[in-house]
């Protein structure tokens, strides 16, 4: 690995430690459940399995090869073949956060897709926040699922069913914004189906406020 090289994984390292500090301060996360990773090349970094978020370091981030294998430190987080068949099927993603987020993972014991009823969702999702199939940890059947739910979906945010919350993004810190933003909407929605049933919004709607959002929001 080349000088410039090192130095990038480095930053990526610092990046992704302080990305998991987010996590923690949304309230996505209990004890040290939930994760980030980012894509550098053909490597990854991912939390390490077990630690506390107050005992996170640049340093105990563990770099692990697209095929989720550590490259030396600590023992990787248990959802790393998850992350790693996310980036090894969707090129495009450069940051990964799996989260148990309280309302968002409600809706996911419950098998159901958030639906697109308020103009965040339009805006941040594209359409409903869907479901993803039940999967066991520790092997590459989640992130099959993931893929297979995400593929052709505007959605960033994927709900695995009786698990939690799986987000994508072109960085990790993207991929943390989709988490944050999932776990809102799916608060304000539960709020909202508690008084009645609720009515998504028109899909041309939908199509508008999301080009709006994609195209124009923001600083450019």
């Amino acid at each position: 690995m080349s000088t410039a090289e090192g130095a990038e994984l480095s930053a990526l390292r610092e990046t992704v430690c302080a990305l998991h500090a987010e996590l923690v301060c949304n309230n996505l996360v209990a004890w040290t459940s939930g994760n980030v990773s980012a894509r550098l090349g053909d490597l990854m970094v991912i939390k390490p399995s077990g630690i506390s978020y107050d005992d996170l370091t640049p340093e105990s981030m563990v770099v692990c090869g697209l095929d989720g294998k550590p490259l030396g430190g600590l023992s990787p987080s248990s959802d790393t073949a998850t992350h790693a068949y996310i980036y090894r099927h969707m090129p495009e993603v450069g940051g990964v956060v799996h989260t148990h987020s309280t309302y968002a993972t409600a809706w996911a014991a419950r098998g159901e897709p958030i639906p697109c009823v308020i103009t965040a969702m339009a805006d941040e999702f594209g359409g409903e926040i869907p479901v993803g199939p039940f999967a066991l940890i520790g092997g590459d059947e989640i992130g099959r699922g993931v893929v297979a739910t995400l593929t052709g979906h505007r959605s960033p945010a994927v709900l695995m069913r009786s698990h939690g919350v799986f987000t994508i993004g072109g960085t990790g810190r993207d991929a943390v914004k989709a988490a944050v933003m999932c776990e809102d909407v799916a608060r304000t929605v539960h709020l909202a189906r508690a008084f009645g049933e609720l009515a998504p919004l028109p899909a041309e709607a939908v199509d508008a406020l999301h080009a709006r959002y994609k195209n124009y929001y923001g600083q450019r």
